[in-house]
């Protein structure tokens, strides 16, 4: 220890109690007001809020800490018995404790924000897997916080331990369901096959929009606001299609149409390619196309394909295109066939 901290530890014990416990809480106030003033006023010139955020959380925890030690100090100054000293002092480590974790969970939370908005730098932490380093995190601090506790209560770790193993394979055998959810929970925040506000559809043909994802449980709205709750031990063993999936949200619309034969397809193709242009649901880009499909049994079989700017649109879009091409064939005189089928009788009178 340096000479100069052994004189004014030396000069302090000759202090009375109360100028002991007047002394730290001046120094309390000072680290407070004025080395964390200090770091506030340089961290408003940076780009982020993630050294704010920090600074702003260590606070309390600072001042209090500095307020323990003096009255503990103030407590050795006054003769006080030395199982109060002890006990008092393992009471404020704790409050301490407590504090300090909580701060690191704040700390920890801003500094996992800051990461996944630079996804170009951190791939693995984005806005989708963020709860589930952020539930990690909180889970080492809040071990952490009941070891160094435990320690500070002079507690035997072993039979604590050997406790919770044997708890831990009864809870296991016991809630085995739920722990698969909370695995495949996690197994989905970190894989991340759909996101929030996607739009998938499920291997038993329910379709809808995602609005959670949970540790235990995935939901999902339809279109008729009706909320489905799934276990993601069922989401995670099933077949999902993610119709938000790839490099943006479009999705494509085929609509199927058949012409009677001899129609003159050039005819039916500008048609087609007319009435795509003119619905304001279909994007520019990429543009629209018809396909010459197959000869039918008793059509011309044509496909119009064009892009809608979110899933959602989708049933919009689709009403709204049947109804134009049904009005522009009529309107051009193109027939729309039904089948028909020849009857041949045969017999003897």
């Amino acid at each position: 220890m340096p000479q100069w901290l052994d004189d004014i530890l030396a000069t302090l014990r000759g202090l009375s109690w109360y100028e002991i416990l007047g002394i730290y809480v001046v120094v309390a106030f000072l680290v407070m007001f004025v080395i964390v003033r200090g770091f506030l006023f340089l961290t408003r010139k940076t780009k982020t809020d993630l050294d704010d955020r920090a600074v702003a959380a260590v606070r309390r925890p600072v001042f209090l800490t500095v307020l323990f030690i003096g009255i503990n100090e103030a407590m050795e100054a006054y003769s006080t018995p030395p199982e109060t000293i002890l006990l008092w002092s393992r009471i404020m480590t704790t409050v301490a404790i407590v504090l300090w974790m909580s701060a690191l969970m704040k700390i920890g939370d801003a500094l996992l924000e800051a990461l996944a908005r630079r996804v170009d730098d951190f791939q693995w932490i984005n806005m989708r897997s963020l709860p589930l380093f952020e539930i990690t995190a909180k889970l080492l601090l809040i071990g952490g916080a009941i070891y160094w506790i435990m320690v500070t209560w002079d507690k035997d770790l072993t039979g604590w331990l050997a406790s919770a193993g044997v708890l831990g394979i009864a809870i296991g055998f016991a809630a085995k369901d739920t722990l698969a959810n909370l695995f495949a929970g996690i197994f989905i925040l970190a894989d991340a096959p759909y996101k929030l506000g996607d739009y998938i559809v499920l291997g038993s043909g329910e379709r809808g929009e995602v609005t959670d994802i949970g540790i235990r449980s995935t939901r999902i709205r339809t279109r008729d606001d009706i909320e489905i709750t799934l276990p993601n031990g069922v989401m995670a063993n099933s077949k999902i299609i993610n119709e938000s999936g790839g490099p943006h949200l479009k999705r494509r619309v085929r609509i199927n149409v058949g012409v009677a034969y001899g129609s003159d397809i050039d005819k039916v193709r500008a048609a087609l390619l007319e009435v795509a242009e003119e619905s304001e649901l279909f994007a520019n880009h990429p543009q629209p196309s018809v396909r010459f499909r197959s000869f039918g049994d008793s059509a011309l079989d044509f496909q119009l394909r064009g892009w809608i700017e979110k899933p959602v649109l989708h049933g919009r879009a689709v009403d709204q295109l049947n109804t134009m091409i049904y009005k522009r064939f009529n309107a051009d005189g193109i027939e729309i066939p039904f089948p028909q089928r020849d009857v041949h009788v045969h017999g003897t009178l």
